[in-house]
């Protein structure tokens, strides 16, 4: 997975060829670390046709405003740098496959 900055938010985002999932996840939340497993799987089980990105909302808090995160965990899908799906909690890889689109 990317740590996603305003720095590298067009390279690794916007201008990515394949979706993205980005996780917004602060130090502090206990829920973010319980879903990070399940994030980590996924990423490696559709590594070359999805994107993973983590964002600290701490450090990256005008890519948590751009996106209007208010509560975390929350995954989001972008396709060509456009939301597509929003998964907000904490969830199963299973569910969270299902929630983003990444089942088969």
């Amino acid at each position: 997975m990317v740590e996603i900055t305003t720095a590298n938010y067009d390279a690794e985002v916007t201008n990515s060829d394949i979706p993205v999932v980005l996780k917004f996840w602060a130090e502090w939340c206990g829920f973010c670390k319980q879903i990070t497993p399940a994030v980590e799987e996924l990423a490696r089980e559709n590594e070359g046709k999805v994107k993973f990105g983590t964002v600290n909302i701490d450090e990256q808090m005008d890519i948590a405003r751009k996106f209007r995160v208010m509560s975390i965990p929350v995954c989001i899908r972008l396709e060509h740098g456009e939301e597509k799906k929003r998964v907000l909690g904490a969830y199963t890889k299973e569910e969270l496959a299902e929630q983003l689109g990444l089942t088969e």
